[in-house]
């Protein structure tokens, strides 16, 4: 009898993230965003000068955690989701650990989108979302195999979820997602009026 097997998985890990860690207030969280992107001229100033939609922390801020003791909380708790997501994909971490590498804030208008990228360089990337407005973006997954389909078929539209070419996760406020960090992903063109508030972050192995 023919046997069928699913190998190489990737996997994906979604929680609240009250799951873990000190309680988050989520409008001290989003106002914190508000008031960092206000202040924060040099990250203004290069999402102008990069054409970055909306505004992004990534290239102007490193110390977010520090200057910000909900970002601190915020910390701990991923932490422990990244801990339990480690343990799921069974990663040998030996004498080392999984630490926060960069954390950055996200602020996504009507229109914008993030365009489709990985990680290089990190084990498991992540997000938690702040604002998810009626129309916002859900993120957008890539097959890891897509480049060397070859010749292959299109799936059937009702395929099951792991033979899907693309995955389309829909959050929630407080939710957290976590991938490792190889697996292709962008966000979507916002469709809502409202802005798209998300945290995302990397975590490295030393």
């Amino acid at each position: 009898m023919a046997q069928i097997r699913s190998l190489f998985a990737t996997r994906l890990y979604r929680a609240q993230l009250s799951e873990f860690g000190p309680a988050i207030d989520a409008d001290e969280l989003e106002g914190s965003c508000y008031s960092i992107a206000e202040d924060d001229e040099a990250g203004q100033e290069w999402c102008e000068a990069n054409d970055y939609p909306g505004y992004t922390s990534y290239a102007s801020l490193t110390d977010l955690p520090w200057r910000f003791p909900i970002f601190g909380d915020l910390v701990k708790s991923l932490d422990a989701h990244v801990a339990a997501f480690a343990e799921d994909l069974e990663l040998e971490l030996g004498d080392k650990k999984l630490v926060l590498e960069d954390l950055w804030i996200n602020i996504l208008p009507e229109g914008g989108t993030h365009s489709s990228h990985i990680h290089p360089h990190s084990v498991i990337s992540g997000t938690t979302y702040v604002s998810m407005p009626e129309g916002a973006s859900a993120l957008k997954l890539e097959d890891p195999r897509l480049p060397m389909m070859m010749a292959a078929p299109t799936r059937r539209k009702t395929c099951r979820e792991e033979l899907k070419a693309f995955v389309y996760e829909k959050p929630a406020v407080a939710d957290v997602l976590l991938w490792e960090s190889w697996l292709r992903h962008e966000v979507p063109m916002n469709m809502s009026e409202d802005e798209r508030i998300s945290v995302s972050f990397n975590y490295k192995w030393e």
